[in-house]
Parts: structure tokens; sequence; C-alpha cells
């Protein structure tokens, strides 16, 4: 089995981090936003870019939804960068695993101290 899949994916990372960071120049991309990773199929024909983006709620969907409309400029910059015959198709996605580490966090920390722990998601 190859790893050429991973090795693309770790250097589309730090990338694509690189290419929101210096180049994209989207005045609806307002909110801070980093690359946690990227998975890519194992044909190099499509990539998941998994997003963490400060502040969440509207204007994190608003910059995700940027982020998509610029999947294509950040493609087109990515190419001479990689070296690959084809650059793979750019899809980003939403990453809410810190949301759910500062949670379960938070939790821990209420069972620490003896804090009641309330069930947010019961009806």
């Amino acid at each position: 089995m190859s790893n050429r899949p991973e090795r693309v994916a770790h250097l589309m990372r730090r990338e694509v981090a690189e290419i929101l960071q210096r180049k994209l120049r989207d005045p609806r991309v307002t909110a801070m936003v980093s690359v946690t990773d990227v998975e890519v199929t194992h044909d190099l024909s499509m990539a998941r870019v998994f997003v963490s983006i400060l502040p969440g709620g509207t204007e994190g969907e608003r910059t995700l939804d940027a982020l998509q409309s610029a999947a294509g400029f950040v493609r087109h910059e990515l190419a001479p960068r990689l070296g690959l015959r084809e650059v793979p198709q750019l899809r980003f996605v939403l990453d809410t695993s810190i949301d759910r580490g500062a949670r379960v966090d938070e939790l821990l920390r209420r069972l620490e101290r003896g804090d009641p722990i309330e069930d947010e998601e019961a009806p």
C-alpha cells in the first residue's frame, strides 16, 4: 500500500494554509481560518480540506462559503507548488473537533468541581 496520498495531503495542508494566509484576498473571509487537516483520495482526484474558523456562527458559515467559492483559485495556486500532473479538486469542510474538545474539557472541569451537568442535547 502506497503512502503517496498521505504525503500529498501533508504537503497540501501546509501549502493551502500559506495560500489562505498570504494570497487569498476575498473580502468575505473576515474570520481567522486555520487548516487543521487534509484528506486526499487514493487516486488523488479529490481533497477534503478541514478548516477551523474563529469566530464561528454566521460569520463562520459565510467564511466557509467564501472558501468554497475560492477553491478554484486555491487549486490554481497549488498547481506549481505540488508538482503534480493533476491537482485534486478541493472541498472545504468545517472542522468542529476543536469545539468538541473544548466542550469535553468544560464537562470534565465541572465533574471535578462537583457541579451538576445538564444534558443540553435532550429535548
